[in-house]
């Protein structure tokens, strides 16, 4: 039998850092979560435990506080590409090197300047990829809670001996979105990229008169093309948060879709991609 070494990496996750910028009275926080993963010629330390190609995962720490005070940190993705080519950029041994961040939204509390709050947004994401093929980035966000009150229906659907779901003309419709979406070129301004992005998903969630969850998917991911050009393909994923009405009538209530039990598991979770017919390769871009 012959053993050999396959696909490798290694790196530090989760290194959290904090950014306080002050200009004057009014600060800015940046809040990230930062995960670096180097790959390449790493054979060596599998087989014989020889280090010298190792740029230790503390250094990697250190590399994601030193460079947020030398560089700051401005829009995520900047931040990640800023960080995977000097990865790449400075040590022989790393052939390609991926960041993953996640960024956490602060709002001011009051008006003193310096007062935060943790807001109830979602999660901006990004995971960028620089290696001697090229650079790609990959932005998104998760956690964002959407729900449509009407304009909802479900029917037409298959039916065998267990099925008992009823047909419904008018159903609300929650989900909690997991976005990303894939980059043919990069924008100028990354941060108004993102906010246009996630305008689109939440406008198409609002505009469509979803015959299904797999329908809102489309309308969302197409709008999004339709709004970004340097964005090529969109993955979601849109667990159905289902509601259902509370019977009343034990109590002699009528409930005419007013009262709902929200239910957390089980729940329908809808996947799917949609993209441009003339989409590059995505190469490693998803990893």
């Amino acid at each position: 039998m012959v053993v050999v070494l396959g696909p490798n990496r290694y790196g530090k996750a989760e290194t959290r850092v904090v950014q306080v910028t002050r200009h004057g009275d009014a600060h800015r926080v940046k809040d990230l979560n930062v995960s670096t993963t180097l790959s390449g010629d790493m054979t060596e330390v599998h087989l014989s435990g020889d280090n010298s190609a190792v740029l230790p995962t503390d250094t990697q720490k250190n590399t994601v506080y030193a460079f947020a005070k030398k560089h700051g940190i401005g829009a995520i993705e900047d931040f990640a590409l800023l960080l995977a080519r000097h990865f790449v950029g400075t040590q022989p041994a790393v052939r390609h090197a991926r960041v993953a961040i996640e960024e956490y939204t602060w709002e001011r509390n009051g008006s003193n300047g310096h007062s935060f709050v943790r807001a109830g947004r979602e999660t901006r994401t990004c995971v960028a990829h620089v290696d001697g093929s090229g650079e790609r980035v990959v932005s998104g966000l998760r956690g964002l809670v959407v729900m449509n009150t009407t304009n909802s229906e479900f029917r037409g659907f298959a039916s065998d001996e267990y099925t008992t779901l009823t047909e419904t003309r008018d159903r609300i419709l929650a989900t909690e979105v997991a976005a990303s979406w894939r980059h043919a070129y990069f924008p100028t301004y990354w941060d108004k990229s993102h906010e246009t992005a996630r305008w689109a998903l939440l406008a198409a969630f609002a505009d469509t008169y979803s015959l299904s969850l797999q329908q809102t998917l489309y309308a969302m991911g197409s709008r999004v093309l339709a709004e970004c050009p340097e964005i090529c393909e969109v993955r979601l994923s849109l667990p159905n948060k289902h509601h259902f009405e509370v019977d009343l009538s034990h109590f002699g209530l009528d409930n005419d879709g007013e009262i709902f039990f929200a239910a957390d598991r089980p729940y329908g979770l809808i996947e799917g991609t949609v993209l441009r017919e003339d989409a590059p390769d995505a190469g490693p871009a998803w990893e």
